[in-house]
């Protein structure tokens, strides 16, 4: 399958891809891939070795007239973020990646594309793989789970790598090079609930949010997407004001680290209320449709009878809704330092609440910070924790992980905007991405290692909508091997 991209060029980086797309790889889901590599590496007489946590490092010797140069370390993640149009029937477990081409971009078929970071796996394959190309000694380190918790970097085994210099191909901008990321930390809440029988004529409705871009959370969130977890809160809040109901379900997001697409909550009201309801909402979806008119042509809010179910407590409800309410979303504060970069946000990524095979009802959301400041992480955080400390919910700090700081006198900076300005024939973007590139926690790990973050042309990352521009493919190829093949003596 996907036998379009062998007709690319070069086809040395696409052939590559086109095995990734092919191989299922959502977070926690890396094994099969990583055994393929292995395999594929041990075919080709190269080195290999996975840590205790699943990170795959493949070594390759320099070649020849190039022992004398510096080891550099190749730098991806094999893990994609598995999201999928809700009409489409995909497992991102077994199923491969249905690619198709459109006016010169690559294209997944209503899901993620796993260009992010397919394309940069598939750049270090192809250096592992070549004969031709001039490089010292390579170390290729792919990591697991980036895309959910970034555990394949934090716990990365110490001491395995020998490189001093690391080029992280996790980026998405061609022209852009990047020197310094945000540190971030995951917000797990937990709460359990008493179910409530429904009392009364009632009728069941389910109301549901659809219809957005969604996006990555971190290079996205400043870009006044709506969040559909925040909109389904907000109309919930404001109806409570209108008519009382019951609420039995609510299911919002996938992923901590995605600005949510899609929301439902199924909602309990007496069956005299209907009508009320009907107009709310379509006053609500015509004031929201204003409001993101420009960033959500597609926003839609439906509601359709669906069965009884048990549901909260009236007080239960107003407090958990509230809560919600409270907790932080989108950017908090543009940094004073670096013109048009976001400092600090947060995510509100997931909301579910459920039935439990006991009867009751369960909560849980995920939110995600960022910040370029560890500082701001932290206060935005424990704000975050402080709304739902209110109703008495579990609330959990975890995988924090630092941020990058940047360094604009590197060697290694003067040496890619040089490299960059030869091949490209214009001057490289020096830029701090508001995510978390892996390259802060293998710094930290790693002391003195010098490191840039670059990559192509891709757009929509984390969605459905993801893409990558094929010539900016061939830029980044070129570059990289310019790179490498002009890496500095060793001292």
């Amino acid at each position: 399958m996907n036998e379009i991209l062998t007709t690319l060029q070069p086809n040395a980086i696409w052939r590559h891809f086109q095995t990734l797309c092919n191989t299922p790889r959502p977070s926690y889901h890396e094994a099969e891939l990583r055994e393929l590599l292995i395999q594929w590496a041990t075919q080709l007489g190269l080195e290999t070795y996975v840590d205790p946590v699943g990170n795959l490092l493949i070594r390759k010797r320099a070649s020849k007239g190039m022992e004398n140069r510096e080891t550099v370390v190749l730098q991806g993640h094999l893990d994609i973020v598995a999201q999928k149009d809700a009409d489409v029937v995909h497992d991102f477990t077994k199923d491969p990646i249905v690619t198709r081409i459109i006016d010169g971009w690559v294209h997944a078929t209503g899901t993620t594309l796993g260009a992010d970071n397919g394309i940069g796996v598939a750049a270090a394959m192809a250096v592992l793989e070549s004969t031709d190309l001039a490089h010292g000694p390579i170390e290729a380190l792919f990591t697991i789970e980036e895309e959910t918790s970034l555990r394949g970097a934090l716990q990365l085994e110490e001491g395995i790598l020998e490189g001093k210099i690391l080029l992280n191909l996790d980026s998405e901008d061609r022209g852009d090079v990047y020197i310094g990321c945000a540190g971030g930390v995951d917000i797990n809440v937990k709460k359990s609930y008493a179910s409530a029988p429904v009392t009364g004529d009632k009728k069941a409705f389910d109301i549901k949010v659809s219809g957005l871009r969604g996006g990555h959370s971190g290079l996205d969130i400043h870009k006044g997407r709506a969040s559909a977890n925040v909109l389904l809160i907000r109309l919930l809040n404001l109806l409570n004001e209108t008519c009382e109901f019951g609420l039995s379900a609510f299911s919002g997001g996938t992923l901590r680290n995605a600005i949510s697409r899609d929301a439902h909550a199924t909602i309990n009201i007496d069956i005299q209320n209907e009508t009320a309801l009907s107009d709310f909402i379509a006053e609500f979806e015509r004031v929201t449709k204003l409001e993101f008119i420009e960033t959500e042509p597609n926003l839609s809010i439906t509601f359709t009878p669906t069965e009884l179910d048990s549901e909260l407590d009236s007080n239960d409800k107003v407090n958990l809704l509230n809560a919600i309410y409270c907790a932080p979303h989108g950017v908090d504060r543009m940094s004073a330092e670096l013109d048009g970069v976001t400092e600090t946000s947060c995510n509100l990524g997931v909301i579910n609440l459920k039935n439990t095979a006991e009867g009751a009802k369960s909560f849980d959301a995920c939110l995600l910070v960022r910040s370029l400041v560890d500082s701001a992480v932290a206060h935005l955080s424990h704000k975050a924790k402080a709304a739902f400390s209110l109703i008495q919910a579990e609330v959990a700090l975890e995988n924090g992980y630092p941020g990058w700081r940047p360094d604009p006198k590197a060697g290694l900076l003067k040496h890619f905007l040089d490299v960059h300005k030869t091949v490209m024939g214009e001057d490289a973007n020096v830029k701090v991405i508001h995510a978390g590139l892996e390259c802060g926690i293998i710094g930290a790990k790693y002391p003195g290692m010098e490191m840039v973050s670059f990559g192509p042309n891709i757009r929509g990352a984390h969605s459905p909508t993801e893409r990558m521009e094929i010539d900016s493919v061939e830029d980044f190829w070129h570059l990289l091997t310019a790179l490498l093949a002009s890496v500095s003596i060793k001292k």
